[in-house]
């Protein structure tokens, strides 16, 4: 398979670990395999970990892998020329590599076409996902698409993106590509991109670190569009980041008076975004397939801040290359809590012809009738409180009441009634939903 480059990786590994790989008979599915000194080498698929044979890995396996791929660079990572492959290593004390694992790099055609009409609109978009979802495989495609009809310039840190070597993979078209001699370097590379090349857009995987938050502002704030990668799932883990949180705008403390807090039905001291984010868009991956994006980032950013779950879009690839849109409410959970009652659903969905009605009922579930009715005369709102739930254009409940009574939730769901799912019960929160949601 030699046009999938499989052949080229299998010349650096030794023979019995390349035949133990081919007796399992899906090299097409394989993520990566990783070889430990004293212990039987495995390879991960896409549906699970198999063990390799039943001999252990020696220092001269080791040693064979070593002597025949590029130079590892201050990341631990090195090469094969003319692929996408990378080949990691852990090393003892001394420095002495005792370990590697070898990812299968591959480049995909057609893997952004459930947002190929997101890159397309010129916005500033970022990726996150779990690692081994794909966004370096996304990051490539979408650099050889954009380079079709723009100037794309690839920062290419570990040589993921567009290989190792000199001569870029074809993987990424006409885009070009500028290597970065040291990781910590990256942020400066960012800037000679647009300083030297003229770029219409710039594409990063990995951003980092504080310096490479500021490249990217930077960069953003001169009218180039900037793709890119960074750690975490999803919007809440960015925010909570001190570093990364810089992307969506960075988060401040203001301290609010006395009447203003009681006013909102909050402490004095909250959190507000600072600046505008660096990117107007954010893409969680959660799967190869499926995607849940914040078409304003600015405003989801505002609205967790708030404590109010953020209108996201979702989008799902079937088998048959369908893809399916829907407009969600996204509820955030505790993703360690496993407890079968605190099993909910990510996303409640809801219609958008509920704002702007000239009347609006609403059923609350576990939340003060009085708090509605303040925040309803407060705001103006043409609506209610029913008592019963046939009654109601929507059901306002609180995320522990949800989980509590999930199963009721469902079927009320089913029945075609709207949910929508607050953090606490607080006017400012049952204020911040109707002005954002209903009016």
């Amino acid at each position: 398979m030699k046009n999938n480059d499989y052949e080229l990786l299998f010349d650096v590994v030794p023979d019995y670990i390349v035949s133990a790989i081919r007796d399992l008979n899906k090299s097409d599915r394989l993520i990566e395999f990783v070889m430990d000194l004293g212990r039987i080498p495995e390879a991960r698929f896409d549906d699970g970990i198999s063990i390799l044979g039943d001999k252990p890995v020696t220092q001269e396996d080791i040693n064979y892998v070593t002597d025949r791929i590029g130079v590892f660079g201050d990341d631990n990572r090195a090469g094969i020329e003319k692929t996408l492959h990378r080949i990691s290593a852990i090393r003892n004390r001394t420095g002495k590599i005792i370990g590697l694992t070898l990812r299968v790099g591959r480049a995909v055609s057609g893997t952004v076409d459930i947002i190929s009409d997101l890159i397309e609109e010129g916005t500033g978009i970022l990726l996150m996902g779990p690692p081994g979802v794909g966004k370096t495989t996304m990051l490539r495609e979408i650099a050889r698409v954009l380079a079709e009809k723009k100037r794309v310039v690839i920062v290419d840190t570990s040589n993921e993106i567009a290989g190792d070597g000199d001569i870029p993979h074809h993987g990424i078209g006409r885009a070009r590509r500028m290597q970065v001699p040291h990781t910590d370097k990256q942020y400066a590379i960012m800037i000679e991109a647009v300083e030297n090349h003229m770029p219409e857009v710039v594409v990063i995987d990995e951003i980092g670190i504080l310096e490479e938050t500021f490249a990217a502002r930077t960069i953003s704030e001169r009218g180039v569009q900037l793709v890119a990668t960074a750690h975490g799932n999803t919007l809440e883990n960015l925010i909570q980041n001190p570093t990364l949180s810089e992307l969506a705008g960075g988060i401040q403390p203001v301290t609010l008076s006395d009447e203003e807090a009681k006013k909102r039905g909050c402490q004095k001291t909250i959190l507000e975004r600072k600046a505008p984010p660096a990117f107007e868009m954010l893409i969680e991956i959660r799967s190869r397939n499926h995607f849940v994006i914040h078409k304003n980032l600015a405003e989801s950013v505002d609205l967790l801040l708030r404590n109010i779950n953020p209108p996201v879009e979702e989008r799902i690839k079937d088998e048959d290359g369908k893809i399916q849109i829907n407009q969600i409410n996204l509820i955030s959970h505790d993703e360690n809590d496993d407890s079968e009652q605190n099993k909910v659903p990510e996303y409640i969905k809801h219609p958008s012809s509920l704002r702007g009605r000239d009347h609006i009922s609403i059923y609350p579930y576990g939340i003060s009738r009085n708090h509605i009715e303040y925040a309803i005369e407060h705001l103006k709102f043409s609506g209610d409180i029913v008592r019963n739930v046939e009654d109601a254009d929507l059901i306002l409940t609180l995320k522990s009441h949800h989980r509590r009574n999930f199963d009721k939730f469902v079927e009320l769901q089913k029945k075609g009634i709207p949910i929508f799912v607050l953090r606490s019960n607080t006017i400012a929160q049952i204020e911040s939903f109707i002005s954002e949601r209903l009016l």
